[in-house]
């Protein structure tokens, strides 16, 4: 038993932990979980626990449905929400086959696989996520309007407010559990809130969101209130983004950084760059899974507030240009370390499993390639008319799920990042939502035509 396993142990008898949550995520991006009692645990990290694979979206056919959860020692929190005694303790859980090889059906062996293909390289990947969010009244039913929370606005600072509370036991909660938060602040919407956490390794970031979504939500019902990662709830307001910072470093050397180069952004981090715009559609559909994901990017198109508030509709990148899709933020001087990018189309609702090792992917493949980055926007690319965009080169992102599904279908990078088993399970998934949502009636449809026609 190594040592962090005897770590974990330990705590649980010094701190009276009865209940053990093994946490892992399906391909989807939603939280599973299986609760183990401290005798089990032991076994557990030698053997794993079985379960029904068949039973979790995207894992395994019937016919294959045993699958082994073997927790990970290095993620083992204590829960902060559960303050009676006997305390709950969690880990995150590598998913194998029962020879205990990897699952290619679990999405973290997706990101450890992108994550090692980097390493390959010398490179290591950080991110740093700005993750936008909804505080609403209750849980809406039956297709009802949301209420928000609150009535503020951008950075308000209204006190004893529901967004003002719940913000501060919110940050108390994550930083209990080793996540550590840099900022915090109320969104433009009402009721939007944005919480950012600190950069680390990616995989520890992935985990990090996954449990910074349980911990808002498990806050919200604590205060009576409702927390939602829907994209878009509101038809007009802006919807709920996860602009992410991102950086590879070759040891302690930042690998975007170059002191004589323009914005201080080296060679390879202009290469990264050019192969996130030149692959943006085909990584699309994972970075922005949801039928809903699609009103955030292209909602308010065309009306004074821009494309979606701040969400990037169309294909290029600028130096501190917030309508870019990738943007390089001012330099700091005497910070090289901390030179990066900011990749802003990603949606809260995304797998960050998946988001992130399809974003490596494309960034590493225009390093590999050697891909050369065409010249940055300047202007604000909402206000350019469709000719002034095209004489610039500026394609549009897809503007719905159905064309982002045929843009990752077509996409043999994407069929190499995500490996078969979870680039063919994803798109037969999403091909079915958007078939599903292409069949509704619309309240809208009927606002407007039942009665005219």
């Amino acid at each position: 038993m190594d040592r962090q396993q005897e770590f974990v142990l330990r705590t649980l008898e010094e701190r009276d932990i009865r209940f053990i949550r093994l946490w892992f995520t399906d391909v989807l991006g939603f939280l599973k979980s299986v609760a183990v009692a401290p005798a089990e645990l032991e076994g557990a990290f030698g053997e794993g626990i079985g379960f029904d694979g068949s039973a979790i979206e995207g894992f395994a056919r019937v016919y294959e449905a045993d699958m082994i959860a073997k927790p990970d020692p290095s993620t083992f929190q204590v829960l902060p929400w559960r303050s009676e005694s006997p305390g709950v303790g969690r880990m995150f859980c590598d998913i194998l086959m029962p020879d205990g090889t990897p699952s290619f059906a679990d999405p973290r062996y997706v990101l450890k696989r992108a994550l090692a293909r980097a390493a390959d390289l010398g490179f290591t990947f950080y991110t740093h996520p700005e993750i936008e969010f909804f505080l609403l009244n209750d849980k809406p039913e039956d297709g009802r309007e949301p209420e928000p929370a609150d009535a503020g606005g951008y950075f308000d600072h209204t006190p004893h407010s529901a967004a003002h509370d719940f913000r501060r036991n919110a940050i108390t909660m994550l930083e209990a559990m080793g996540i550590s938060v840099e900022f915090s602040h109320h969104e433009g919407a009402p009721g939007q809130q944005e919480i950012d956490l600190r950069y680390a390794d990616a995989l520890t970031t992935a985990d990090n969101i996954m449990t910074f979504r349980l911990v808002m939500k498990e806050v919200a019902l604590e205060q009576g209130v409702f927390a939602s990662f829907m994209p878009k709830p509101f038809t007009e307001h802006p919807g709920s983004g996860m602009h992410t910072h991102m950086s590879l470093f070759e040891g302690d050397r930042n690998a975007f950084y170059e002191p004589g180069a323009e914005y201080k952004l080296s060679k390879a981090g202009r290469a990264f760059i050019a192969g996130l715009l030149r692959h943006s559609a085909e990584i699309t559909a994972v970075c922005n899974q949801w039928v809903n994901s699609y009103k955030r990017l292209w909602g308010n198109v065309g009306s004074a507030a821009g494309a979606g508030g701040e969400a990037p509709s169309y294909i290029c990148w600028g130096h501190n240009n917030r309508s870019a899709l990738v943007r390089v933020p001012m330099y700091k001087p005497h910070k090289g370390h901390s030179t990066r990018i900011e990749f802003r189309s990603l949606d809260t609702a995304a797998n960050p499993y998946l988001a992130f090792a399809a974003i490596l992917g494309a960034g590493l493949k225009g390093i590999e390639e050697g891909y050369e980055l065409p010249p940055g926007a300047e202007d604000d690319v909402w206000a350019l008319t469709v000719a002034e965009r095209r004489a610039l080169g500026i394609e549009p992102l897809p503007q719905n799920l159905d064309e982002a599904i045929h843009a990752m279908e077509r996409s043999e990078l994407m069929a190499d990042i995500l490996g078969e088993h979870v680039f063919d399970f994803f798109l037969r998934n999403k091909r079915q939502e958007w078939e599903d949502y292409r069949r509704q009636v619309t309240e809208f449809e009927r606002k407007r035509l039942l009665a005219v026609l």
